[in-house]
């Protein structure tokens, strides 16, 4: 049976892939701390790397770090600990590398090359708190003003946060008070879209896949909002999943049933 769904029902592993890589940008979702979806993202980018050059994007480096990953990816560095020291793992990312390292490898054996898709914390903080005319355009780190998130994202944000900043008493996602928290969202999501726009813009046309947090991705909001604001029109969304724990309609354009662990 296949592990693979969409809302019209089950599909096939080789249909799928096919359609992916006919797309511009493909999003692969991810819980940060689960090796088990990561080995998930993994298997697929794979498969798409068998179809045509692809381009990985990672929420976990910021684009400044572009040239390290570069460096890596090309066999310029010669260890795994001096990449993670140079790329400046565990200052902003707290997740062991471990997690990440399957994917970091594949990308040096296979030369695919990585972008960072991140933006610095005090930039997300700043729109956050004050919108995007507080701050200085040459602050802005090439970014542009997001696209108001639709309400279904919004409402899905709402939720996954528990309504929103820890200590509030919001009552809803259309609360005014829920605006600044979701200004924030919005940068990341503006920040990640922007980078694989970019990306995609390469020489050779190539698929970019993002590894990204699935709150950022799903209900028809996040990354491939922004991307479609950015002219980025062919995204595709994939979220993994536990066992008899689909996401409901409309969370992905697919989804996948993770095995259950074994014991």
């Amino acid at each position: 049976m296949t592990r693979w769904a969409t809302d019209l029902g089950p599909v096939a592993w080789p249909t799928l892939i096919a359609d992916l890589a006919r797309a511009q940008v493909v999003l692969l979702g991810e819980r940060h701390d689960r090796a088990d979806m990561h080995r998930w993202q993994l298997h697929v980018a794979a498969a798409l790397v068998a179809h045509r050059p692809i381009v990985m994007g990672f929420e976990m480096f910021p684009a400044r770090l572009d040239p390290v990953l570069a460096d890596w990816t090309a066999g310029r560095i010669g260890s795994e600990e001096e990449f993670l020291a140079r790329a400046e793992w565990g200052s902003d990312w707290a997740f062991p590398p471990d997690l990440y390292l399957p994917l970091f490898r594949f990308c040096r054996e296979t030369a695919v090359p990585m972008v960072g898709l991140n933006v610095r914390r005090d930039l997300v903080r700043t729109v956050g708190a004050g919108g995007w005319d507080s701050v200085p355009e040459d602050q802005r780190e090439g970014l542009t003003p997001a696209r108001p998130s639709p309400a279904a994202y919004r409402r899905f944000i709402f939720d996954l946060t528990g309504g929103g900043p820890a200590g509030r008493t919001l009552q809803s996602p259309e609360d005014p008070g829920f605006d600044r928290f979701l200004r924030a969202q919005e940068v990341w999501d503006r920040a990640f879209a922007t980078h694989i726009a970019r990306a995609v813009q390469r020489p050779g046309a190539p698929l970019v896949v993002g590894i990204i947090g699935m709150g950022h991705l799903q209900f028809g909001g996040g990354v491939s909002w922004q991307l479609a604001d950015l002219g980025v029109t062919a995204s595709r969304v994939l979220i993994p999943h536990d066992p008899g724990a689909r996401p409901p309609s409309g969370a992905a354009d697919a989804t996948f049933a993770l095995a259950a662990p074994v014991a």
